[in-house]
């Protein structure tokens, strides 16, 4: 299960820059358990520009991602990696989502099953990287209002609980 973090997991607040700021949307911990306790590893993928457009450093974005996992286990769910693009938009990278290459990382690392997984995120380059990747996918309507042009498939879905239940549903895993 790839999630996006800002706008789906947590807050979209904009360049989050302060661990202290860290606020999850209603459910999302609990939809996260239940993701997990069905059997999907948690993996987070997320485009951190802040870092290229230099208004936080990588090691501010490291403790950002260290200080949520952290509430999260403290909460019983893990999440089996987390992956961030540090590129300015304008860097054409291949880990900046659209682009697949957190995805492909993941598959290496973790051992993700793309046939069988989902990519749920609150932007269409989410889930433009998930489509592109061989995952189903989900848009959340939270976070960013632009959700542009989606890939054929893609469910809108109310927020991260909601996308869980729709998910655990039809028993993908």
């Amino acid at each position: 299960m790839f999630l996006d973090r800002d706008g789906t997991i947590i807050d979209e607040i904009g360049y989050l820059s302060d661990p202290e700021k860290i606020s999850f949307y209603p459910g999302a911990i609990e939809a996260m358990k239940e993701l997990q306790s069905a059997g999907y590893l948690l993996i987070v993928v997320t485009n951190q520009s802040g870092i290229g457009r230099g208004y936080f450093s990588e090691e501010t974005a490291a403790a950002v991602n260290f200080s949520m996992l952290n509430k999260l286990r403290e909460q019983g769910v893990v999440v089996s990696a987390t992956y961030f693009c540090p590129h300015h938009p304008d860097a054409q990278c291949r880990c900046r989502k659209p682009d697949t290459l957190m995805a492909e990382r993941a598959t290496r690392d973790v051992g993700v099953d793309i046939g069988r997984s989902w990519m749920i995120g609150d932007t269409a380059r989410d889930v433009i990287m998930g489509a592109a990747s061989g995952l189903k996918t989900a848009l959340v309507e939270t976070g960013k209002v632009d959700k542009g042009d989606l890939p054929d498939g893609t469910f809108r879905i109310q927020d991260l609980p909601t996308a869980a239940a729709h998910i655990l549903e039809r028993k993908t895993v």
